[in-house]
């Protein structure tokens, strides 16, 4: 009787070279994040009156503000600029965390064709 499942002698040809290229993509997409990890992205709100800066790892590393911006009577508006600049930053980390993601699947949106 047939054995069923598996291949005799090992994986064949094309599943070995399929295996190799998944390990190659995967070490290309390690050495990216690390890489995307130390950049840093800018933003700024208020003409300039407020940047924030973060990091590859989506942390804030500076807050900038400008003196005029820093009004005792609308700590509101402040706090809207920061948090505007901030997002800002962060969907640029992120869009060049997608762009590299993108450049390593090919555009398959992260997924293997089968």
């Amino acid at each position: 009787m047939a054995k069923r499942g598996g291949f005799p002698g090992g994986m064949p040809g094309n599943m070995s070279n399929l295996m190799k290229q998944a390990q190659k993509m995967q070490r290309q997409m390690e050495e990216s994040q690390k890489e995307l990890e130390t950049k840093e992205f800018t933003a700024a709100s208020g003409g300039g009156a407020v940047e924030v800066t973060v990091s590859g790892k989506k942390e804030v590393l500076r807050v900038k503000l400008s003196e005029e911006v820093v009004d005792p009577e609308d700590i509101d508006m402040l706090q809207d600029l920061i948090v505007a600049a901030t997002n800002e930053a962060l969907r640029q980390a992120e869009e060049a965390n997608a762009a590299i993601m993108s450049k390593m699947t090919g555009g398959l949106g992260g997924g293997f064709p089968f």
